[in-house]
Order: structure tokens, then sequence, then C-alpha cells
């Protein structure tokens, strides 16, 4: 089974990449403290949609339907999400240093714009570390248990 990226969070990321390209771009300090924030963002955004976001492709056939055996194959990127979910949430609070700097550059810049992108980017792995993550790990949680529950035979009944 394939596990597409729910469309809103694919166009999230598009979207905080074209406003980061933008910042790029700017004037004085604003474009080399973009450059080490697009250093750091683009292996971890690699890594999340490679198997932190495919298991939120669940989430809804989950809530409409129940799961299925054929949502097994979401349990090696769950599973890789705990294992590395240290190692992420370390990547993030580096991202959130540099974006600390392009703020403060885009602020002495006077540049808004990049000011409110390092903002969002903030505010965007803050809610990927206490919304996104936890769901793609209790996506796994539940297949797993209900995949488990439903291999597992009931005892016999005593007479």
């Amino acid at each position: 089974m394939t596990f597409d990226i729910p469309a809103p969070l694919k166009a999230e990321h598009e979207e905080l990449h074209r406003r980061l390209a933008s910042a790029i771009k700017a004037p004085g300090d604003v474009g080399p403290a973009a450059r080490e924030v697009a250093r750091l963002l683009h292996p971890h955004f690699v890594r999340e949609e490679e198997f932190a976001m495919p298991p939120l492709a669940l989430l809804e056939p989950i809530a409409r339907g129940g799961v299925t055996a054929a949502m097994a194959d979401v349990l090696p990127m769950t599973r890789r999400l705990r294992a590395e979910l240290p190692a992420m949430l370390a990547e993030h609070r580096e991202i959130v240093g540099a974006l600390e700097k392009l703020r403060a550059a885009a602020r002495q810049a006077e540049l808004p714009e990049h000011e409110r992108f390092a903002l969002a980017l903030m505010q965007h792995a803050e809610t990927e570390e206490k919304v996104l993550y936890p769901a793609a790990i209790l996506v796994g949680e539940l297949v797993a248990r209900v995949l488990q529950n439903a291999t597992t035979p009931s005892p016999s009944p005593r007479a």
C-alpha cells in the first residue's frame, strides 16, 4: 500500500520552500541567514516526507472505516519515526536557532515578510512536534494493535 502525504501538508511544505527561496535572495544579512536555514531544513524535510508525514494519510480512512490489513505497510515508517524522534526534535532546535537569526536579520533589514516567514516556520515546527509526529506514531500504534488483536486467537469458551 502507498501512503500519499495529505495534500494540505504537502502544500504547506511547498509554500515554506517558496518563501525560503525568496528570503535567500534578500539583501544584507537576510540572504545568508536564509541559506543557513535552507541548509538545515532541506534534509529534515526530505526525512519528514519519507517517513513522518505519509502515515498521516491513514488518519481519514481509519476514522471513517477502521484499520485494514493493507495498512500494515505503514508500520516500518511509524517505527522509524518513533526511533528517530529524538533526532528529529534536535533538528528542529537547530532549525529554530537558525530561524531566530533569520528573524533578527529580517527585523534589522526592515523586511517584515521574511520575519513573518521565520515565525511561520517556527510555528510549523511546533505543530509537527505537538500534533503531526504524535499523530503519525499513534497511527502506527493503532494499526499494530488492531492487527495484532485480529491475529491473536480468542480463548475458547469454557463449558
